[in-house]
């Protein structure tokens, strides 16, 4: 990958990797998320998404940008405004299998329901899809989400935005929303398995009796590296939605009753399995992603708190919810984890709040070393900002991401009174 002169180096704390930021000339920009590359396939290219505006949420027809930098000359080109967005994920930007292909979500303002944007950002041609997206199959054929205009019912910043009294809320199990996929060459959308036939059909079997009287609603989804497997979040909670008004369940009073399972299943939505369930995730966790080898779950979960232990631990779990067990023993887990193909290494960041932080509102990249049970800080980042405080959606994650080589990271940070992205080389540490 080559690197323009252009783009400012990034030096504070004296970072281990060499750092560019690459939206210096523009302010609230965030790349997606920590399981997705922000990279072209090529390398040559970096999507990013424009917050319009960085301390209000969204409202209904509020348009955000899509942003294509080439990383070689450092232009940036406006691609396509869209008013499918909030603040914590963008437009769930995905790129397909070549440098032409991006996908995004937007909103059909009309209608009042998400669509989906296939868009050569080379050309500016582009397609509306049934559905929507949150993740893209590794072969670029098949797009896949969870119901983007309930995503706010559990919590705020992930999905799109759509007048409150229009959002539909989940009673019991329901046999109408559930996962979809859209076929990218047909344009197509249909339900691939509902929620209801989740809680029929996932092993280890789930008590039903105990979920009768709530809501559900789908959340993260994400294909393995080998195209073979999904993962698919629920959550539920106790009844809470009003007519007229959305409440995220994480600001209900109640929050500490949301419960959660890690949930995996074919692409089909045959053989659905557990991999982890509320009685594991209640102990407290989060961000679940797959392992290179599509077969292990990697996450952060609080696993010997019912012993008194409280700490974070970095686990991995069996895709069928055969097993769960700890990473590593003696190094605490944070912020968004991937495993490096390479076996021997995770990269994660952290939470503002998180011990491993400074406590000034900045917060490490960390990079550990399995074998030798040892990690360092490679590169320290400012995410505080004021806006956050009142209101989490606004909250700036480093989401450090890999390139198609697992070479290259990016990430997010909040500097200079705004959100940033930033580009670093990792091939002196592999």
């Amino acid at each position: 990958m080559k690197i323009s002169s252009k783009f400012p180096k990034y030096t504070k704390y004296d970072p281990k990797v060499p750092v560019w930021c690459v939206t210096s000339n523009t302010k609230g920009c965030i790349q997606r998320f920590f399981d997705t590359s922000p990279f072209s396939p090529s390398g040559k290219y970096l999507a990013v998404f424009g917050l319009p505006q960085e301390s209000e949420r969204p409202k209904p027809g509020e348009k955000g940008k899509i942003i294509v930098i080439n990383l070689e000359t450092a232009e940036e080109k406006v691609v396509y405004e869209t008013c499918g967005w909030e603040p914590q994920m963008g437009a769930n930007i995905n790129w397909g299998a070549t440098d032409q292909d991006l996908f995004f979500n937007d909103v059909d303002t009309k209608k009042w329901e998400p669509v989906l944007i296939h868009l050569n950002p080379i050309t500016g041609k582009h397609t509306r899809l049934e559905g929507s997206i949150y993740r893209i199959s590794p072969d670029g054929k098949t797009a896949i989400s969870a119901n983007m205009t309930t995503m706010r019912r559990t919590q705020f910043g992930y999905g799109v935005v759509i007048p409150d009294e229009l959002v539909p809320a989940n009673k019991g199990f329901a046999k109408d929303d559930g996962l979809y996929k859209t076929d990218i060459a047909t344009g197509k959308k249909e339900m691939i398995v509902s929620i209801a036939e989740i809680f029929d059909k996932a092993q280890p079997k789930i008590d039903k009796k105990s979920y009768e009287n709530g809501e559900c609603y789908g959340f993260h989804c994400k294909y393995n590296l080998q195209g073979d497997k999904i993962i698919f979040t629920l959550r539920w909670y106790e009844n809470e939605a009003k007519a007229g008004k959305v409440n995220a369940a994480f600001d209900l009073p109640k929050k500490g009753l949301v419960k959660f399972w890690v949930l995996t299943m074919n692409p089909d939505g045959s053989d659905v399995y557990v991999a982890v369930g509320p009685e594991q995730w209640s102990k407290g966790g989060h961000h679940n992603n797959w392992y290179p080898d599509g077969r292990r779950i990697s996450m952060n979960l609080c696993l010997d708190r019912d012993k008194g232990d409280d700490t974070l631990y970095l686990v991995e779990a069996g895709y069928d919810g055969s097993y769960i067990k700890k990473i590593i023993h003696d190094i605490p887990g944070s912020g968004h984890p991937t495993v490096h193909p390479n076996g021997r290494n995770i990269l994660t960041d952290a939470y503002e709040g998180e011990p491993v932080s400074f406590g000034d509102g900045t917060v490490p990249l960390r990079w550990i070393d399995l074998k030798k049970h040892e990690e360092i800080t490679v590169v320290r980042i400012n995410v505080g900002n004021d806006a956050a405080k009142n209101d989490t959606s606004f909250r700036v994650d480093p989401h450090p991401s890999w390139d198609n080589t697992d070479t290259w990271v990016a990430f997010n940070g909040f500097e200079d009174g705004s959100r940033r992205v930033y580009v670093s080389d990792f091939s002196e540490l592999l």
